[in-house]
């Protein structure tokens, strides 16, 4: 155990103390209440089981003497009737509540201070540094700190994990009302991570963390509801979920641009897991950085772009960003330029609000004919930023950058028409603009579209097509930032953390965290579950990914089914599972595993022309199948040719076929092929010699 995590835990157990013997003290009047805030560890079990043990017992913590004989004292007072409320009164309103006060705003000040801190991190001690503050606001009693320490165990963001504590911690704060921690508890329950699985518990706590506030748990409820998990399948209730998500996302995304976060796919091939596409290895940053520093514009305005939003694992630097565009912009680059522009509008540490600045390079690159340019400028005059509100020069700009496929001023047209502002109103071309921009993943346009199709706004309603757009924008949120935390902890070989992170984003409804958690499943390197229930939760997440239209979930499916990995042994389940992924999806691994289905009768009836014709339709699908389909065919056919050659009639056949399976086995057909192969080598060694 690290020390961090020690100290964390053993001040939060003493915070606990501490708040109680105040609570004792400030609320003799109240209801006590029932909650402890403690974190176990080994080495001091018996003591919180003792501790919990004394809470149901309604008994005080290391009562202090001078309280307790000052109670008695009242209590004598009472009997005598000689009682002096109006005195009480002012000695707790001069004495105890400024003193209970200076006590909360001190730990209000050091959880935004641990807050601050953790937003400006750039390495691992100060990520330290912030979880330490956190766990002093929590020992004086800050419920957002209590909740940041229970998600840090829980995730093991820093220190080391601790599900057990993390739990304990959840429970404590569920019942002082945080919404967060109902989430977490039905988060747990649906799969059973330390604690027992229960779907049904799980509900009624996302019910209570919707109720609550929890934007988690409405689109947890949303999926449920969508997807029929535990629930009656119901398109209405789904679209009443999502759409209070996407309302918050959407109302986010107007002040600044969301950020897109990569989500990386570990069913890649793991030697290519470290250079996923997804996330700029540090060696090709370093090499990309030299070429810039050497002069190549686009590479320059490349950085600049991953910088300034904080892309492709590589953290937000306003002042990186500012430095690659106005070197490229220098170098006569227009999307330099458009893009200072930008950073001026809006404002940040390296560029401070100037509209004028931002004008100033708005135009430069519009002149250049930059469609980011163009826009800007039409943002300028629609909202009457550094000049006079124009909707006329404000239409003319967005139309100009939008013809040239720039999808934010696709947007801007589209929310033209969609408003009325400066033209009438008109859906059919508010539709069309929402649209184009849709295409390219303009955030703000799906959310649109999703409201047109939710009222039947200039287009027919339709319920299912609302809730799959809001589903989209509510993907955005700021917690689909755990793909990256998650990703870097499965790559440092915390198995464990990077399970957790992913299946709570699974069960979100991101499919791409459904697989990955599918994946670390089946692996059976994770501890947090046992071994027999890895399989079967492994083979739920699959389908939930292949629902989502994932063709490699659903070849995984009839793998499962065909092995009889967490399910029976089905072999016709299996093939149906194959067929599906080869008709729809057109994938190659499911055509060849369904032509061997074929060709030896598993599940379907034999058919060994049309297994040849799925191995040939294998190999045309992907270049990586061709070689395993040339020697299935090789097989398939040496098998056929035998059989013209050496059984010409039926009874021979039959007779001389089990002679050889008798001497040389059930694979005889697979050394015959072995045999052939190594001819043919011999013979091209020789040909070449």
């Amino acid at each position: 155990m690290k020390p961090l995590s020690l100290l964390i835990e053993i001040l939060i157990i003493l915070g606990v103390t501490i708040k109680n013997i105040e609570a004792e003290k400030h609320n003799k009047n109240q209801k006590e209440r029932n909650v402890t805030t403690q974190v176990s560890m080994n080495e001091i079990k018996q003591f919180l089981s003792h501790t919990l043990e004394q809470r149901k017992l309604n008994k005080v913590i290391n009562k202090r003497e001078t309280l307790l004989g000052k109670k008695k004292n009242q209590r004598k007072l009472r009997i005598k009737g000689i009682q002096n409320k109006d005195l009480l009164k002012r000695n707790k309103s001069h004495s105890k509540k400024p003193a209970k006060k200076n006590f909360t705003d001190e730990g209000d000040q050091l959880f935004k201070m641990a807050i601050k801190i953790l937003q400006q991190s750039r390495n691992q001690k100060q990520k330290e540094e912030a979880y330490i503050l956190f766990a002093k606001a929590a020992d004086m009693g800050n419920l957002k700190a209590m909740e940041k320490m229970a998600d840090a165990l829980l995730f093991g963001n820093v220190g080391t994990q601790n599900i057990t504590a993390a739990i304990q911690l959840y429970e404590s704060l569920a019942k002082e009302g945080s919404y967060k921690a109902q989430n977490a508890l039905g988060f747990l329950s649906s799969y059973g991570i330390g604690m027992e699985y229960n779907q049904a518990k799980a509900l009624i706590y996302y019910t209570f963390g919707s109720a609550g506030g929890s934007m988690m748990s409405q689109m947890i409820l949303g999926y449920r509801y969508l997807s029929g998990i535990n629930v009656l399948q119901n398109c209405e209730v789904a679209l009443n979920h999502y759409k209070k998500v996407a309302d918050y996302i959407a109302d986010k995304l107007e002040k600044s641009e969301g950020i897109p976060v990569e989500k990386v796919r570990l069913t890649e091939r793991p030697e290519n897991l470290s250079s996923n596409s997804e996330i700029l290895d540090w060696d090709i940053y370093q090499y990309y950085k030299f070429l810039a520093e050497r002069g190549d514009v686009q590479l320059q305005v490349s950085l600049g772009q991953l910088h300034l939003i904080g892309r492709k694992g590589l953290d937000q630097d306003y002042y990186k960003a500012l430095y690659y565009f106005l070197k490229a912009a220098k170098a006569g680059s227009a999307n330099a330029m458009a893009f200072i522009g930008k950073m001026y509008l809006e404002g940040n540490a390296a560029a401070p609000q100037s509209n004028a600045t931002a004008f100033k390079y708005f135009s430069m690159a519009a002149n250049k004919g930059n469609a980011i340019g163009l826009h800007g400028l039409g943002l300028l005059y629609f909202y009457g930023k550094g000049v006079p509100v124009n909707y006329a020069e404000a239409l003319k700009y967005f139309q100009k950058a939008a013809e040239k496929g720039w999808p934010n001023a696709q947007f801007q047209l589209g929310f033209m028409y969609y408003s009325g502002s400066g033209v009438w109103k008109d859906y059919k071309l508010a539709f069309k603009y929402f649209y184009l921009a849709s295409q390219s993943g303009q955030p703000l346009a799906i959310y649109y579209l999703a409201e047109m199709y939710a009222t039947g706004t200039g287009v027919l309603r339709s319920c299912r097509t609302a809730v799959e757009l809001y589903k989209g924008v509510c993907e955005l949120g700021h917690w689909a930032e755990k793909f990256l935390t998650a990703y870097f902890a499965y790559k440092d070989g915390d198995i464990d953390s990077s399970l957790v992170q992913y299946a709570l984003l699974a069960e979100m409804g991101y499919e791409v965290a459904q697989s990955n958690s599918a994946f670390i499943l089946e692996s059976k390197k994770a501890k947090i579950l046992e071994k027999e229930k890895m399989y079967p939760m492994a083979l739920l997440l699959w389908n939930r990914a292949a629902i989502q239209g994932n063709a490699f979930a659903r070849v995984k499916i009839g793998d499962y089914h065909y092995y009889g990995y967490g399910t029976k042994k089905d072999y016709q389940t299996a093939a149906t599972h194959y067929s599906i992924a080869a008709d729809k999806y057109h994938n190659a691994q499911a055509m060849f595993n369904l032509a061997y289905m074929y060709e030896h009768g598993l599940g379907i009836a034999k058919d060994i022309h049309l297994a040849r014709r799925l191995y040939d339709m294998a190999a045309q699908t992907s270049p990586d199948a061709r070689i395993p389909v040339f020697f299935a065919l090789m097989r398939l056919e040496t098998v056929h040719l035998l059989q013209d050659i050496l059984f010409f009639n039926q009874f021979t056949m039959r007779r001389k076929w089990k002679k050889l399976d008798n001497t040389l086995g059930p694979y005889w057909d697979l050394f015959v092929i072995g045999l052939i192969v190594a001819m043919l080598i011999f013979l091209l060694r020789n040909r070449y010699r």
